[in-house]
């Protein structure tokens, strides 16, 4: 009878205790100075965004099927159309058609900041041209959105960035830091063995600079509903991104007429190897950023929300565990490992001398292609199985979140928006700041437009599309972010 009163007692004042705890468990913050509006053309923005649309800059995996013309015209664009940045910032053409511009600061005392963009576009999928509502490079205003492709990925980005400058230089604006714009050309060439991003960092490396902190791509402000327990808008600013790896995985064997089999073939031994790799995925974690994530999620939710989520500690395992039930999630928590292509027999009567199967990987920080690659080599369990590396990069480190650079943008995505959960994350996908790893510490993905998740999925895909609207708060961003990096203390 005591020993159940006693649990009874202990349950009550656990509820109780967490009844208090849900009670404080909000998000504390300051009231931020309104920050002065600013001034931006959206009619020339949007204009410009158009006109970028339609040059038809496609990157290529070789580089002898791309149109260099097509980037001269981009080149062209930019130096006719922004002509106080074409007078007061040096520009130089560096490799096959990345760009360095250069916006000399007063105090050469302090570190530059950089912001990166990437020209290049990914081509329209075969098959896919007529399902778009307005032609792909055709640049289509409605007056809502700028339609076709790089419209979010990422002309609307490199746009805003010269938008702010130019408007700047028109404000009478003088930096005291030095701001370098580094436009890459190949961006979408995942590892290419010849990254505009690449030279552009060794060209600022072999002049001895060193970067305060860099800005590039990264997910969009999206928004963060759900009924009764949370009212919001997640702006996730990218402090690091997976590695890529491709791995080919070859079992040779006997061939041989079709009609004297053996009990397995190549491709069915190799097709057991595949079954035990998947089925021996990586061992997941939560890195600090991941449960920043959900720490700044459950600090905005109702009291109802915050109930649960302020015993986030003791949550972790059974989120873990969650999270990696669902593909997602699970690519934020582990490096993850897709079998993506295969091939085998040339012919249906043709018993195959090898098979061969793709594996693509995308990495987690704390990991590396090497181990990987070993990985992958346990989990098949046949030694007979050759693993090829066929192309590659590292996942980045982790930048620091107690820096300037990532307290502005926090100030900023506050500014813009104040129901913005402001948290760091991981970049599921590769952007050319990893390159510059050499020469800065700090480096920050983000794009500082409010998009719906559904729109967010035509990057890449067909109906790419920006809203108008977005345009202005970008350049007012990068404005903000420049003044507040730039200007005088």
């Amino acid at each position: 009878m005591y020993i159940f009163l006693g649990i009874l007692a202990f349950i009550a004042v656990l509820i109780i205790g967490t009844a208090i705890h849900a009670a404080f468990f909000k998000e504390r913050q300051s009231a931020s100075p309104a920050l002065p509006e600013e001034a931006v053309d959206v009619d020339r923005a949007a204009r410009h965004l158009s006109e970028a649309i339609s040059i038809k800059t496609i990157s290529r995996d070789d580089p002898d099927e791309v149109d260099w013309g097509e980037f001269q015209k981009f080149h062209d664009f930019l130096e006719r159309e922004y002509p106080l940045i074409t007078k007061s910032l040096v520009r130089e053409k560096v490799g096959r058609a990345s760009l360095l511009y250069k916006w000399q600061g007063a105090d050469e005392s302090l570190e530059p900041i950089a912001f990166l963009s990437h020209m290049d576009v990914v081509p329209i999928s075969d098959g896919t041209l007529g399902d778009w509502t307005h032609p792909p490079f055709d640049g289509f205003n409605d007056g809502e959105f700028v339609w076709g492709r790089g419209a979010l990925d990422m002309k609307n980005h490199l746009v805003c960035v010269m938008e702010s400058i130019e408007t700047l230089l028109e404000e009478g604006f003088k930096p005291q830091r030095t701001v370098y714009l580094c436009f890459g050309h190949n961006e979408e060439i995942v590892a290419s063995a010849e990254s505009g991003a690449h030279e552009l960092m060794e060209t600022l490396r072999s002049r001895g600079v060193t970067l305060d902190s860099i800005i590039d791509e990264g997910g969009a402000m999206l928004p963060a509903k759900v009924n009764g327990l949370l009212d919001g808008c997640l702006a996730g600013i990218g402090v690091a991104e997976k590695g890529y790896a491709d791995f080919r995985l070859t079992l040779k064997a006997k061939g041989g007429h079709s009609s004297q089999p053996p009990k397995h073939t190549a491709i069915g031994k190799l097709a057991k190897a595949v079954i035990r790799l998947e089925n021996r995925q990586f061992k997941a974690t939560l890195p600090d950023y991941v449960n920043s994530l959900f720490t700044g999620l459950g600090k905005r939710c109702s009291y109802a929300g915050r109930f649960v989520m302020c015993n986030y500690p003791l949550l972790k395992p059974l989120v873990k565990l969650i999270m990696t039930k669902i593909p997602p999630a699970a690519s934020l928590v582990r490096t993850t490992i897709g079998v993506t292509m295969s091939s085998g027999s040339p012919a249906a009567n043709v018993l195959p001398d090898a098979a061969t199967v793709t594996v693509n990987c995308r990495i987690m920080p704390g990991e590396s292609i090497a181990s990987t690659r070993e990985h992958i080599r346990k989990a098949v369990k046949n030694d007979d199985i050759e693993i090829e590396l066929l192309k590659g990069k590292e996942p980045s480190y982790v930048s620091p979140t107690n820096t300037k650079s990532f307290e502005t943008l926090r100030k900023l995505c506050m500014a813009a928006n104040e129901k913005n959960i402001v948290t760091p994350y991981l970049v599921m996908g590769g952007t050319d700041a990893y390159h510059y790893e050499p020469i800065c510490k700090n480096i920050y993905r983000f794009a500082p437009f409010t998009v719906s998740t559904s729109l967010l999925l035509t990057t890449h895909s067909t109906n790419e599309r920006c809203p108008i609207e977005q345009l202005g708060a970008g350049v007012t961003f990068f404005k903000r972010y420049i003044r507040e990096m730039a200007g005088k203390e």
